[in-house]
């Protein structure tokens, strides 16, 4: 395969310490600077030009005999702003934009990617394509067959009411540093951080089956921390908005220094507490716990790509193979995992894969019995479905779609938080994501949090410290005996889900609500020195 290096523009100089301190003149040039880009961005994002040199591409390709091609313009936009003691120490625009062209020919796959977008390029590209594929098919022993799928032509863009790359670096900025203000207000706080990350992604799908897929895509996310020191012991404690498909109203919406102080009081008491005393507890975990825990116990499991061998080699294997769909018991009564790629604002919610196939919802587990995986065209007609799950994707213009988790999520039950909480005697409440150690199989694991409290007699008392619970997943999900409400129920993203050679990340959301497990062996990770 063909793997051009990125041509990335970087807006504005990378902050060196001796200019970590962000002036007005700073801000009004590096604005300026990132209006110029956007211009010259939209004026090489013409669609008409685009459609020109997919209809190039794709008319290159079929000459050749091929059974399949498609093509995918990509054009990314990502601004990084994050702040580090009370001070902005790291502003970042960059721009991304290249081809990507696939194509199947006597069943095997030649893909060819380059940076340089042009009608001189499109036909190199796509006859290296091609060739690829055809030295493939004389190796390949399985050949590949594609699971159909309707045309389709459609424009997919992202609601949002302010677009980040407009809202003033001035506005943004301030708002880092009065969070930060807040955060180490506090006695015993020594550090804090605060950052604001947003992306948008302009791309273009031409398949020869005729379908046609224009999307305007953004992102936007929002975290700070706060870090605590006691008798040599540091802690810490943070606050996200979660990566959502939405604008810079996603940041204004959240009050920032109501949690700019709530984590600074909760780090300064994580790194005083006790530490955890090794034993079986109930466990109460929050949403965002669980989107973690969901992500690495039911999401990677459920590729049906790596449930098939295919990940092996790298990223491993599942114990949810294709002979235990329909009757295998994942979890208690009390679990329905659902993918829903539909859901708006949630990350995988695009419209339409890599693959050209619509988004759509399905179950992975329900009442506790595996019953369906994440998959693309091309593995979806090994376990004989007759359409993809449309969970193709690549993460970016110069890397090869394959299948990647859904949005997963555990399905609301009828409790409250409280009534949750009210029928533990002796357990641990969790928040947030901490260190994490999962086996090839995803089958043995190990999970710690950001954030612990002691339950007795069903009340949160006081918080501990270096909570590690681990279990293996059926019989962790068996022991859930309960979930909360949908009121309860909060979404969580992620765009750092490694997979892949060359590695790729991909995003994706989960969401829960609280959910409690029975009898769980739960470790202390403190050492002497920590005591």
């Amino acid at each position: 395969m063909l793997w051009s290096e990125h041509a990335i523009l970087i807006v504005g100089e990378p902050l060196t310490d001796e200019k970590a301190d962000i002036g007005d003149r700073d801000l009004v040039i590096l604005r300026e600077t990132a209006c110029a880009s956007g211009a010259e961005k939209d004026a090489a994002m013409s669609g008409s030009q685009w459609d020109e040199l997919a209809d190039l591409a794709l008319s290159r390709v079929r000459a050749a005999g091929v059974e399949y091609a498609d093509i995918r313009l990509l054009d990314t936009t990502t601004r990084t702003i994050s702040g580090e003691d009370r001070r902005i120490a790291h502003l970042r625009e960059s721009t991304d934009r290249g081809f990507g062209i696939r194509v199947l020919h006597r069943g095997a796959w030649g893909f060819a990617a380059s940076s340089i977008i042009s009608l001189e390029e499109i036909p190199r590209v796509a006859d290296l394509a091609v060739e690829i594929a055809k030295g493939s098919s004389s190796l390949a022993i399985t050949k590949v067959h594609l699971a159909p799928e309707p045309v389709h032509r459609d424009r997919i863009v992202t609601s949002c009411r302010l677009d980040p790359f407009a809202v003033p670096l001035e506005e943004q900025t301030a708002l880092l540093l009065s969070t930060m203000e807040v955060i180490q207000r506090h006695p015993g706080v020594v550090r804090s951080h605060a950052s604001l990350w947003a992306q948008r992604d302009r791309k273009l799908f031409v398949s020869t089956e005729g379908s046609h897929l224009e999307f305007n895509l953004l992102a936007m996310q929002g975290d700070c921390m706060a870090t605590a020191v006691h008798n040599g012991r540091f802690a810490s404690r943070s606050f996200n908005t979660p990566h959502l498909r939405t604008g810079y109203e996603l940041v204004r919406d959240a009050d920032w220094a109501r949690e700019g102080a709530r984590i600074a009081e909760q780090a300064v008491e994580k790194v005083r507490a006790p530490a955890i005393e090794a034993g079986r507890y109930d466990l109460v975990l929050d949403p965002e716990h669980l989107s973690l825990t969901m992500h690495e116990s039911c999401g990677h499991p459920s590729e049906l790509d790596r449930a098939l061998g295919y990940e092996a080699n790298y990223a491993g294997t599942s114990f949810l193979t294709p002979d235990k769909r329909g009757t295998y018991r994942y979890g208690s009564a009390h679990v329905h995992l659902v993918a829903d790629n539909t859901e708006p604002a949630t990350l995988a919610a695009t419209g339409y894969d890599d693959d050209g196939v619509s988004c759509q919802k399905w179950d992975i587990v329900r009442e506790g019995i595996f019953v369906g995986y994440c998959t693309n065209r091309e593995v979806a007609t090994r376990i004989k479905e007759e359409r993809s799950r449309g969970s193709n994707r690549a993460d970016s213009w110069g890397s090869v779609p394959m299948v990647r988790i859904a949005n997963i999520g555990l399905e609301p039950g009828t409790a409250t938080l409280d009534e949750l909480l009210a029928d533990v005697k002796r357990g641990i409440y969790i928040e947030g994501h901490g260190s994490y150690s999962i086996d090839q199989r995803r089958y043995n694991f190990q999970f710690g949090g950001d954030a612990f409290w002691l339950i007795e007699n069903g009340r949160r008392t006081h918080m501990v410290r270096d909570v590690i619970y681990h279990g293996i997943t059926p019989e962790f999900w068996g022991r859930c005996d309960g979930v909360a409400d949908a009121g309860h129920r909060r979404r969580y993203g992620f765009i750092t889900c490694g997979k892949g050679q060359p590695g790729q990340s991909g995003w994706m959301t989960h969401a829960a609500s609280h959910a409690r497990f029975r009898r769980v062996d739960v470790i202390s990770g403190h050492t002497k020195a920590d005591a």
